[in-house]
């Protein structure tokens, strides 16, 4: 058996990988095969997300270990082959490559080829080129217009400042020094 995963990137148009994998390499094969399909080096921290239908990130299998919890599950690139977590055909992934920027190209198991079967990896399709491996945020925000710090930056877009009650601020410390709280006129 052989997964074809389909690669693509948000910020370059044309940009698109193939990488056909044994199901039984692991995460770290296939995190290899990305980098060298793109020409990336491999001294970032990098991370695979497994995706639900509408790319919400639900499982995260990292490059090192990060989890020092036995309660919790935790997947690591080394120790997890792809075939532990990915199954069916049209199981998307995230793969974050800047971790500051937060970058990352949309993958998608296109296909699973049965009754062939291949040892490690292989880029089969390869389109444009890859996006620049690390960006800084003056540079992210040159290329993008905007650093998209609109009113939902912060959380709930429904927050209204009215909805904080002064008085329930303790300004001075303590029950007894409570003071009132008055805007500050500048």
């Amino acid at each position: 058996m052989i997964y074809r995963f389909t690669i693509i990137s948000d910020e370059v148009d044309n940009f698109i990988r193939e990488i056909q994998i044994d199901p039984e390499a692991t995460f770290y094969d296939f995190h290899e095969a990305i980098l060298k399909s793109t020409g990336y080096t491999n001294d970032q921290m990098t991370s695979f997300f497994l995706c639900d239908d509408d790319w919400e990130k639900e499982k995260e299998v990292t490059l090192e270990e990060m989890d020092d919890n036995p309660e919790m599950d935790s997947w690591v690139m080394k120790d997890t082959t792809l075939s532990e977590l990915i199954e069916d055909e049209k199981q998307k992934l995230l793969y974050v490559f800047d971790y500051m920027t937060e970058r990352c190209f949309f993958i998608e198991l296109s296909e699973i080829i049965t009754g062939k079967n291949m040892q490690g990896a292989k880029c089969t399709k390869k389109s444009g080129e890859a996006p620049k491996q690390i960006m800084d945020f003056e540079e992210m925000a040159a290329s993008t217009g905007s650093l998209d710090l609109d009113e939902n930056f912060y959380g709930d877009q429904d927050f209204d400042l009215e909805d904080f009650d002064a008085d329930g601020f303790d300004m001075g410390g303590g029950a007894a020094d409570a003071g009132t709280f008055e805007e500050e006129k500048l």
